[in-house]
């Protein structure tokens, strides 16, 4: 046999092994990739069905402040966040009050964030009624609408849209990533969800807590005030969005649409939700600010309330138009007088 014979078996050979390994390596790869497909196609099979479910279609096709309806994929928005008190063990889903309300405005030029919590005794004029009250017996009175327009008068901005989630979707959430690093501020015994007394007891520092846990720290006001009761809910939410948006909380993605999807309503379609993606996007360098309401204690009677500070609050009014791009002069109506009134109870 000639070595030119030879020589060729020896190249073929080598071409031969060259191509398993080849096969070797792309076969796992193609798997993993048919498997990141697969599981994003199903995340979003189930993230449609999910929060279309959620979604309230019989909802208002726009604020009454805006001109016209508004795009979040180019457009600022803002998104009213309703955390109510309704649960199984109260059945008082059709009468509860809003624990927690938080407004965000998003700017689409630069993706920052603005969270403004607002102290759920906040002593403000509430429309549907015609009289000044604590601001979390909106929802009480009239539901979605009612807080809305509420909010809308208060901070003299549009709501876009709103978020109405239960104590249950808390709780889910932050389970859903695994739970979140927070400061517990002092040493707190609370009730639990299900209306135990004293069933979390947290000890001062940062720690990891579980959804209970966070849910029993975002609630506690014993022993300071609305005010730092909204910045523990501001800093878990914070908490909440940079665990949930890190590469380590991709697998977790199907129990987080599972969580929020069954204790939401909102009237933002599923297709408007996937307009705030480029947020999350940018990961632990998201432009995200939270703002509190200043005010003082006030009691008249014998019910205690939050009277806002009128300097702090036209100052977060102007900041709120500005990151909105909007101003009082360009909505489509004026807000609602604060007309004083009957003092309601708590």
């Amino acid at each position: 046999m000639s070595n030119k014979d030879t020589h060729s078996r020896i190249v073929r050979r080598k071409k031969r092994r060259l191509r398993k390994r080849a096969y070797f390596i792309l076969i796992p790869v193609i798997v993993a990739f048919l498997g990141v497909i697969s599981y994003a196609s199903y995340l979003y099979i189930k993230a449609d069905s999910v929060f279309s479910d959620a979604y309230d279609k019989d909802g208002r096709e726009k604020s009454e402040l805006r001109e016209s309806a508004v795009d979040p994929k180019v457009d600022n928005v803002s998104v009213l966040i309703m955390g109510v008190d309704a649960s199984n063990v109260r059945k008082n889903a059709d009468s509860s009050r809003t624990d927690t309300l938080m407004v965000a405005t998003l700017n689409k030029d630069d993706k920052s964030v603005k969270l403004v919590s607002i102290p759920r005794d906040s002593y403000v004029y509430i429309p549907e009624v015609g009289y000044k009250t604590k601001i979390n017996h909106a929802h009480a009175y009239g539901g979605e609408d009612a807080t809305i327009e509420t909010v809308e008068n208060l901070l003299e901005i549009p709501i876009d849209y709103y978020v109405k989630v239960n104590f249950e979707a808390f709780i889910d959430v932050v389970d859903a990533v695994d739970g979140v690093t927070v400061d517990v501020p002092y040493e707190l015994r609370e009730q639990n969800s299900k209306d135990k007394a004293g069933a979390i007891h947290l000890l001062p520092g940062e720690q990891q807590l579980d959804g209970e846990e966070a849910l029993a720290l975002a609630r506690t006001r014993k022993l300071d005030n609305d005010i730092e009761r909204g910045k523990r809910q501001q800093a878990i939410i914070e908490a909440i969005i940079n665990k949930a948006v890190s590469l380590n909380s991709i697998l977790k993605y199907d129990n987080i649409i599972e969580a929020v999807g069954d204790n939401m309503k909102t009237d933002m379609s599923f297709s408007e939700m996937k307009s705030f993606i480029s947020y999350g996007t940018k990961g632990k360098n998201l432009d995200f600010e939270t703002i509190t309401l200043e005010g003082n204690d006030y009691q008249p009677g014998k019910t205690y309330y939050w009277q806002l500070d009128e300097v702090a609050l036209n100052e977060t009014r102007q900041t709120l138009q500005q990151h909105l791009d909007i101003s009082s002069s360009s909505m489509a109506s004026e807000p609602t007088s604060n007309a004083e009134g009957d003092q309601s109870s708590n």
